[in-house]
């Protein structure tokens, strides 16, 4: 197998009411408002053609084989205010 390195940074407008809470792990979340936390993670998307609508898998198999495939992931949350 070759090696893939794939940097995936958003830039978003958020609530004012979302907060960063770390997990019991130390691994960092967004807490929501509504009793809800929220973690952005990868999530294959996949087409039979590259124009047309991609969508992520619902067959679990494809999932975790493409999962598997991942050595390590790394997302950094950080509020900008100005």
């Amino acid at each position: 197998m070759k090696k893939l390195s794939v940097t995936i940074k958003l830039d978003m407008s958020v609530p004012e009411d979302w907060e960063l809470v770390e997990t019991s792990e130390g691994t960092p979340v967004l807490k929501l408002p509504n009793g809800q936390f929220l973690d952005i993670a990868i999530e294959p998307l996949f087409t039979s053609n590259p124009e047309e609508t991609w969508a992520s898998t619902e067959d679990e198999d494809t999932l975790n084989d493409f999962l598997d495939m991942v050595d390590s992931e790394e997302v950094v949350y950080e509020f900008i205010t100005h």
